[in-house]
C-alpha cells in the first residue's frame, strides 16, 4: 500500500489544485479531458434513470386520467336528476289538467 503523506494524499494520487499549483497547459488540458470522460460516463447512467423515471410518471398520469374517465362514465348522478325532474314535471302536469 502507498505511504500516506501528512496532507492526506498518497504518493501516487496527489490532490492538485490548478489555481495554486503551477501546471503546464498540457497538464490542465489532460485534467479537462479526464473530467469530461468521467462526466460522459455518469451521463449515460443518469439518462437511463431519467428515462425510467419519466416513463413511470407518465404511466401514473395516464392511469389517473383513464381511471377518471372510467369513474365519470359510471356515474348516474345526472340520470337520477333527470328522472326526478320528469316525475316532478308529470305531477305538475297532472295537477294543472285536473284543475
Amino acid at each position: 500500500m502507498a505511504e500516506m503523506k501528512p496532507e492526506g494524499g498518497s504518493e501516487f494520487a496527489k490532490r492538485v489544485d490548478p489555481k495554486k499549483d503551477n501546471l503546464s497547459k498540457e497538464q490542465i488540458e489532460f485534467m479537462r479531458q479526464v473530467e469530461l470522460a468521467q462526466w460522459h460516463k455518469k451521463l449515460q447512467k443518469r439518462r437511463g434513470r431519467n428515462l425510467i423515471t419519466g416513463l413511470a410518471i407518465g404511466a401514473i398520469v395516464l392511469g389517473i386520467y383513464g381511471y377518471t374517465f372510467y369513474s365519470v362514465s359510471q356515474e348516474r348522478f345526472f340520470d337520477d336528476l333527470e328522472e326526478e325532474a320528469k316525475r316532478v314535471q308529470t305531477r305538475s302536469d297532472s295537477k294543472t289538467s285536473v284543475n
